[in-house]
């Protein structure tokens, strides 16, 4: 019995290269979302001049925990203008500039704030210090509650830290 090969031309065609830039599509929309760290310095400086913690989240490729937290929680966010954020890959050798100027891996960087798990979102200072308790992993009934806590103390830390609120404690 001899195969022959089905012929691709007309219609068949032209709904498979419909489905394939449909695809490549959505992977170029979901490859876009939070921007990588590079700088965080920098990124700290301008969370700070805002009045704002810088967000950092740390995730893995393909992380479908870390694709929830980035997609449903912290772009929506940052396309409001409301947090300034950063992404570490936690497996990377991707180098960044860490707070205190120094070029690091992102993977030695996420290690040495001791992320085990992925996604961890940490709120930091413009020095890189914590100012409340890092997110790790993601509970989708109390999550949105949760980063807006976070956000709230660490917000709140700041400004007493700068003298623009009364401390209440």
């Amino acid at each position: 019995m001899t195969s022959r090969p089905i012929p691709l031309a007309g219609p068949a065609l032209s709904i498979l290269l419909g489905w394939l830039i449909l695809l490549a599509g959505a992977a170029h929309a979901s490859a876009a979302g939070l921007p990588m760290a590079d700088d965080l310095a920098a990124a700290g400086r301008a969370a700070a001049a805002r009045g704002q913690p810088l967000v950092v989240m740390v995730s893995l490729p393909r992380c479908p925990y870390c694709h929830i937290v980035r997609q449903q929680y912290l772009q929506p966010l940052l396309e409001r203008n409301e947090i300034e954020v950063r992404e570490v890959d936690m497996m990377s050798s991707r180098m960044l500039r860490d707070f205190d100027g120094r070029q690091v891996s992102s993977q030695s960087w996420a290690r040495a704030r001791d992320v085990r798990l992925a996604p961890t979102v940490l709120f930091l200072d413009a020095a890189g210090q914590p100012l409340a308790g890092s997110l790790v992993g993601v509970s989708a009934e109390f999550y949105g509650g949760y980063l807006d806590q976070a956000l709230a103390a660490s917000r709140q830390r700041l400004a007493r830290a700068h003298g623009t609120m009364p401390a209440s404690d």
